[in-house]
């Protein structure tokens, strides 16, 4: 079993592995630039090199690089698309240089536009951007929502759709956030809920197709549609839960990586520790 957290590349991306090394992670996410920002500050070749020596020194696999939370792939505004392409064509490139196995991205908004539109757009903007590179060993995951507002992505149908779309054009397979999973209205908090939504998962887009699982719990309440992270077992998910989500027997070959809240000095260590914990013999 891999557990990790999203560390941060503040001081240079190589920092993101060093950090993830100090506090006990086995895999790691991370973002190549500036998430909040149309203009990225590249790294230098000298960066990256640092970075994939410091990964292979601590030997944290996979690495899981998550896109710029403007990207909109999906959005019925032509120009944005435009705009929202080339940013992720960057996103691809960066996760190549640093050696990353995965890319998340979110699948988007259809504001203007239908869900249906938005994931045709979204499929064909993936491929896009992916045009003319070579992806070996680098695979795009489609993150599941929360489906706040007109986000697309808040079921498992509207994933899969994006998934089977875009194959073939991307290596493509799917990011399981359980916080989203829980506000968008699928029950994983009870046992009958869980087993119901792996066999959806696995019915749907396959379980192989898995291949991160964003261990976060939910400060908001079940079906509530909105997107609010805590910690492991101390939100409407609960420890309970998430053991059986941690020691379910169909995940155990997939590295769980928390996105959980930094409110207090070792936290995330503390969210590392919950989920081994909790997962008991697996870990």
């Amino acid at each position: 079993m891999r557990v990790g957290v999203h560390t941060s590349i503040a001081g240079g991306v190589e920092n993101a592995a060093h950090h993830a090394n100090e506090i006990g992670c086995d895999t790691f996410q991370m973002f190549s630039a500036n998430p909040r920002g149309w203009r990225a500050l590249e790294p230098t070749p000298e960066e990256y090199d640092r970075f994939r020596i410091a990964r292979a020194r601590y030997g944290l696999a996979p690495v899981v690089v998550h896109d710029n939370y403007l990207i909109n792939l999906a959005s019925g505004d032509p120009g944005i698309r435009v705009r929202s392409i080339a940013a992720f064509r960057k996103e691809l490139e960066r996760a190549l240089a640093l050696g990353a196995e995965f890319l998340v991205t979110h699948p988007g908004s259809a504001k203007g536009t239908t869900p249906s539109k938005s994931i045709v757009h979204c499929a064909e903007s993936l491929a896009k951007a992916a045009d003319g590179l070579k992806l070996d060993g680098l695979t795009v995951l489609i993150e599941n929502t929360a489906g706040q507002g007109s986000v697309i992505g808040r079921t498992f149908e509207e994933v899969a759709e994006i998934v089977s779309r875009a194959w073939g054009r991307v290596p493509v397979g799917v990011c399981v956030d359980t916080a989203h999973c829980f506000a968008a209205g699928y029950p994983i908090h009870k046992p009958d809920g869980l087993r119901e939504t792996v066999r959806q998962i696995d019915s749907l887009f396959g379980l192989g197709s898995v291949r991160v699982i964003h261990a976060n719990d939910s400060k908001t309440p079940f079906e509530s549609h909105v997107d609010r992270h805590e910690h492991i077992g101390k939100g409407y998910i609960g420890a309970e839960a998430f053991g059986r989500i941690v020691r379910h027997a169909k995940f155990r070959n997939i590295p769980f990586v928390c996105e959980t809240p930094l409110d207090r000095p070792g936290d995330d260590q503390r969210n590392i520790r919950m989920i081994r914990k909790l997962a008991g013999k697996w870990a």
